[in-house]
């Protein structure tokens, strides 16, 4: 299986501290899938390696073979991959702009068909969980429906270490328990889909809206 992990974070600057607090929770997340799914692939897509400058211009609004490489070569992992993990820090109680300006570049067709599960985290209490909320609805808009267990980390920058490790070992065994509900909901539904997309291509059962916005009128 080939998963990718979205962060949702570009902020290398205080406060709070630490910075880029999210790459730490999606170190964890990639050291738990590596210990406990190790047979899968999975990839880190970090905003930082891709230059989305101003004026927004999507990667499927450039004629064929004229968009940037980096857009393209993630068009393809994006298309190519089995399931995502998407993770990300709460902004106004919603997902980070980040993360939805990165996801925005890309076509539901690239996402659907495949589940996904969402990490989300903060520097205080609540870890998050109102970002989850609305990220649901983001996320079935993309056609990767997220699974029904989330992940949500009150004060991240007291669980993990920057490499994503945990700061206290004793409680390992509850955070591996907690992470493994969504992860393991993922691998489930993430091998069906997988299997009936082999047998029976949705594309061609379930026409993708691609030419014209009128497409999506009702009669």
């Amino acid at each position: 299986m080939k998963y990718l992990l979205f962060l949702g974070t570009v902020r290398d600057s205080t406060p709070p501290k630490p910075a880029r607090l999210g790459l730490r929770v999606a170190k964890a997340c990639l050291k738990h899938l590596k210990q406990f799914q190790a047979e899968h692939d999975v990839e880190l897509v970090d905003p930082m390696d891709y230059d989305l400058s101003a004026p927004f211009k999507p990667h499927f609004a450039y004629a064929k073979g004229q968009a940037p490489k980096s857009l393209d070569e993630l068009a393809e992992k994006i298309k190519q991959a089995d399931g995502y993990v998407m993770v990300s820090p709460e902004y106004n109680h919603t997902m980070s702009p980040a993360l939805s300006h990165l996801l925005n570049h890309f076509g539901s067709s690239l996402f659907s068909y495949k589940p996904s599960v969402i990490v989300t985290y903060s520097a205080g209490q609540w870890g998050g969980v109102r970002a989850a909320m609305s990220m649901r609805g983001i996320l079935s808009e993309l056609g990767c429906l997220p699974v029904s267990a989330m992940t949500n980390i009150p004060k991240a920058q007291e669980v993990f270490h920057e490499d994503g490790s945990y700061q206290e070992e004793q409680n390992s065994e509850r955070w591996n328990n907690y992470l493994a509900r969504g992860f393991l909901q993922l691998e489930w539904w993430a091998q069906a889909t997988k299997q009936h997309r082999e047998a029976v291509d949705p594309d061609k059962v379930i026409q993708a809206f691609k030419k014209y916005p009128s497409q999506r009128n009702a009669p």
